[in-house]
């Protein structure tokens, strides 16, 4: 089978894993051109590779693309949530479809607890203040403008809680923490953590974060009805996908002062547009640029667990694999 790479994978020795699982490896990244290919351009990459087999990160893989290449054997998505890829029209034409789950979750929980840390210890505000040369006479100003409060010793909320809420969860009940969590579908009732309802949770935590996929259900879930009940003094931080809270509502209680400030590393429009920039520029919130899960070791992760993805099917027949996200494709195919 020759397989069509454009997800990084610059650890060498996952490269040479992948190249040992097929007969061919075509890597073309991405990261190259400073952005994913769109459907003209994968469409033409796989007409001009003649592979049988594609393995993507960001790539555009539309209905239109599948469709055009009905005989590609898989397609693996290096990412946790495959949503850059049509998974009925991929179920549809038998192509089997593989994720990498948890690929980030290290990365996004360190930076998680990082920028609540720097929010709750005025970082920001007094590096601003130092290197504007503010510091003028009188050794402790600094010491009394600037004291924060510590984590330890708060209640943190996990709004889902999938591998970036229990990371999170798990580093921080050391520091230690109380962590409450919502998620209707996490089961495992011997957890050391405490199941509670959505308002509970945004009535009683210190800090608020959101863990949700966008889905029919989650999109616009947290409005004004759970943000209104948040205290005074708590801190919103969402990693995870803006469009899962209502933006208006969101804008309302940061502009007017009504929590202690947000954490925010993604937005309603990417690039923001002037509202998203409402939030980012106020000088209680801490943004970043999508960078969350943005590390080197991401790449590493995604390669190994797609390289184990692979084996387990095709090599080992293992068809039971939770990495298959259309396990409806079973009944249209014949591995091994």
């Amino acid at each position: 089978m020759k397989v069509l790479l454009t997800a990084p994978y610059e650890n060498e020795k996952a490269l040479k894993e992948l190249e040992g699982l097929f007969d061919e490896v075509v890597y073309r990244s991405w990261k190259p051109h400073g952005r994913a290919y769109n459907p003209t351009e994968l469409d033409a990459l796989i007409k001009e590779t003649g592979v049988d087999a594609l393995i993507s990160e960001h790539d555009e893989i539309t209905a239109e693309v599948l469709r055009a290449n009905p005989d590609l054997k898989f397609v693996g998505i290096c990412r946790g949530t495959p949503s850059n890829i049509d998974l009925t029209v991929a179920t549809e034409l038998g192509i089997p479809v593989f994720n990498t789950p948890a690929r980030n979750a290290q990365a996004v929980a360190e930076m998680f607890i990082a920028n609540v840390i720097t929010l709750l210890r005025n970082t920001i505000p007094g590096i601003n203040w130092l290197e504007g040369k503010n510091w003028g006479e009188g050794a402790h100003t600094s010491y009394l403008q600037f004291k924060g409060n510590e984590l330890a010793g708060k209640r943190v909320g996990m709004v889902g809680f999938g591998a970036v809420g229990q990371h999170i969860a798990r580093m921080l009940v050391n520091f230690p923490c109380e962590i409450y969590y919502f998620d209707p579908y996490y089961t495992d009732e011997n957890t050391t953590f405490k199941k509670v309802e959505l308002t509970e949770l945004f009535a009683e935590c210190d800090v608020v974060g959101i863990h949700l996929p966008v889905t029919p259900e989650t999109k616009g879930m947290i409005d004004k009805k759970y943000l209104s009940l948040m205290k005074a003094d708590a801190v919103f931080v969402n990693t995870a996908r803006a469009t899962v809270v209502d933006r208006d509502d969101l804008l309302d209680i940061i502009e007017n002062g009504k929590i202690r400030g947000a954490v925010l590393d993604v937005f309603y429009n990417e690039p923001p547009d002037e509202i998203d920039y409402k939030m980012i520029l106020n000088k209680n919130v801490i943004a970043t640029p999508h960078i969350a899960g943005a590390t080197h070791e991401v790449e590493d992760h995604h390669a190994f667990i797609m390289n184990n993805n692979l084996r387990e099917f095709f090599i080992n027949g293992n068809k039971s694999i939770k990495q298959l996200v259309n396990k409806a494709v079973l009944e249209k195919i014949q591995i091994g």
